[in-house]
């Protein structure tokens, strides 16, 4: 028995059973704590605006800076997972959330809310969340699934309940004191750290990615250094430096996946240009009933309805997605799903009552449910699993982009034409073409896949991922997950 499947052996134990369900409750503890917390921004929209004198535009920069930053430094989070451990990285990131918002209690300028809030605030809730996502892979292997289904449920429970926590501490404390608050809550992810214990791997769940190009670089190098090359020659360092930038690049942004996968550079494109609207909603529709005459208290309420309902819908709608009569359709339900979230936006248009406001959410929290379900699941069923996370990081790094410059915009068109209106005119038109966009697409190369393997039938080899150019071939059951790993939730 080699020393690999000793020690896969001698570690079977914790997982799937005993602490490992304690660390599936600190990970639902952790995604409500980082992935919850922007979706109470906009309590303190109006507020700090008038704190800061500044515009819708100016104002919306804050929000935007914490999402972007929290979805977008899943490749920095990677490389720190890789070096320093899944704990480390979830500790490091509760002290640095901790930090941004205790800072940003004694903000006075706009300009330092984005540093301190928006900055290091989203880069402590990145790190805490992606490697506390990261190290359930570890803990579970047979139950795997549904430890990631229960973690998902924190994300509900925190659009539930931090809008009804920051409405009641800014009535009775004021902003600053309630970011002063909020600084000591979110240090609660360093206890959510502690618990997720290092647990031993089998040597064959190390990366394995890398290898290949690992192994190009070093036979070119020792060839060179074969022929009298010096390995401190200019040239050949610089070789390496190139061969060490390519491999990192490869292995954290999958820029070759992206050209030669038509499926994934489509689903890429439609969710980056989905993005744009996608959060417009969260961080305006405060600020839209408030301006309309709600109640502050009410405005608020708002967004824990659509929290309340996605506890219980998104379970479903991983469920129902999971049926094998979804199997190869599902980007088709994620289109729809993006589809409903931007028609439901004329709802709003419609009327600005507390009444159709409610309505509004309901059927937004439904479709939302949808695209939260759907955006990963959709992403493994169109890459390979040896490239997922390598995929994910160009991914998600395009995604923070138009999550950052998304709400700023619209923000502006809202300044100048004094209209809230535009903020669900601009959302509907967004998700609406890039649901068009998704679904078309993709029923276009399914026909032109289709009609390859009808005219090389002979040559072709049955292939899981229905939308790949190139056929690949689907790990075992049984391999262990990656060692690194970066996901967002939506």
């Amino acid at each position: 028995m080699s020393q690999g499947e000793a020690a896969g052996r001698g570690t079977a134990k914790p997982q799937d059973q005993g602490w490992a369900w304690m660390v599936l409750l600190a990970a639902v503890l952790l995604q409500g704590l980082t992935l919850g917390f922007p979706c109470c921004i906009g309590v303190f929209f109006t507020d700090l605006q008038h704190e800061f004198q500044a515009s819708n535009s100016q104002t919306s920069w804050f929000p935007s800076i914490m999402v972007a930053v929290l979805h977008g430094g899943g490749p920095l989070c990677s490389i720190l997972v890789k070096r320093f451990g899944c704990r480390f990285v979830v500790i490091l990131g509760g002290l640095l959330s901790g930090l941004g918002m205790v800072s940003s209690s004694f903000c006075k300028s706009i300009l330092q809310l984005y540093l301190t809030a928006g900055l290091i605030t989203g880069l402590g809730s990145c790190f805490s969340f992606q490697a506390g996502v990261t190290v359930l892979g570890y803990y579970f292997v047979r139950w795997q699934t549904l430890a990631n289904a229960v973690a998902s449920t924190g994300v509900s429970l925190g659009f539930t309940l931090w809008p009804l926590l920051s409405q009641y501490l800014l009535d009775e404390m004021g902003w600053r004191n309630t970011f002063l608050i909020f600084g000591g809550i979110l240090l609660n992810c360093c206890v959510c750290g502690a618990i997720m214990r290092p647990i031993q791997l089998a040597s064959g769940s190390l990366p394995q990615s890398a290898k290949p190009e690992e192994e190009a670089g070093s036979r070119a190098e020792e060839a060179q250094l074969s022929n009298g090359a010096s390995p401190y020659h200019p040239t050949l360092q610089q070789h390496t430096r190139r061969t060490k930038c390519s491999q990192m690049l490869q292995k954290y942004l999958a820029f070759d996946i992206f050209c030669q996968n038509k499926g994934y550079q489509i689903y890429t494109i439609g969710v980056t240009w989905m993005m744009m609207g996608f959060a417009l909603p969260h961080v305006y529709l405060v600020p839209y009933a408030i301006h309309n005459g709600v109640e502050e208290h009410k405005a608020a309420l708002l967004i824990s309805i659509i929290g309340f309902i996605n506890i219980f819908i998104r379970p479903l709608t991983g469920l129902l997605s999971g049926h094998r009569i979804f199997t190869g359709r599902r980007i088709y339900l994620f289109s729809l799903a993006t589809l409903l979230c931007g028609l439901s936006n004329f709802i709003c248009v419609i009327s600005a009552e507390f009444s159709v406001l409610i309505l509004y959410c309901v059927i937004l929290s439904v479709a939302m449910s949808g695209v939260g379900a759907l955006v990963f699941q959709v992403l493994m069923d169109v890459v390979d699993m040896d490239r997922f996370s390598s995929a994910l990081g160009l991914f998600t790094v395009l995604e923070s982009i138009t999550l950052l410059i998304g709400p700023p915009l619209t923000g502006l068109l809202v300044d100048i034409t004094s209209d809230f209106h535009y903020v669900f005119y601009n959302s509907s038109f967004f998700l609406i073409s890039a649901a068009l966009f998704m679904g078309l697409s993709f029923c276009a190369l399914e026909k032109k896949n289709k009609l390859r393997k009808a005219s090389k039938a002979h040559l072709d080899y049955p292939s899981r991922y229905q939308y790949s150019e190139t056929s690949t071939e689907p790990k075992a059951e049984g391999q262990s997950p990656p060692a690194v790993e970066y996901i967002t939730s939506i």
